[in-house]
């Protein structure tokens, strides 16, 4: 049985820039980087030290090559946070890509993009 979800696989153009991305601007911090030396170098992420699932930042090309059956597509992620208006705010005063906030019959939210024009979600959940 499954008790939940540990990590998700990012597939980037960019790794320095993702990371970059990821915790300057969107306040995320690096839990670990392992790189073995031939090329494959992963980073994990996460908004909080301790968090139950992260992300892994994967070098696109190089996964690309030594797994071509693999799907390197951006998974449709959902964020959630306490603060709406403020993270919202915070994401557009640092030039990242927003949407309007919207209300959803789950509630409110809105989209943003990351530096390889990938688009996330981000629902208000107090």
């Amino acid at each position: 049985m499954i008790s939940k979800v540990g990590q998700i696989m990012l597939y980037v153009n960019n790794q320095d820039e993702s990371l970059d991305f990821w915790t300057g601007k969107v306040g995320f911090n690096v839990i670990s980087e392992e790189n073995n030396g031939q090329g494959m170098r992963w980073i994990e992420i996460a908004p909080e030290k301790g968090a139950e699932t992260s992300i892994i930042l994967h070098n696109k090309e190089f996964v690309a090559k030594m797994s071509p059956e693999l799907n390197l597509g951006t998974p449709s992620l959902m964020f959630f946070s306490e603060n709406l208006d403020q993270l919202h705010g915070d994401l557009s005063n640092k030039n990242v890509k927003v949407g309007e906030i919207v209300n959803m019959p789950s509630g409110r939210v809105f989209n943003f993009a990351d530096n390889e024009e990938n688009y996330f979600a981000v629902m208000e959940k107090k």
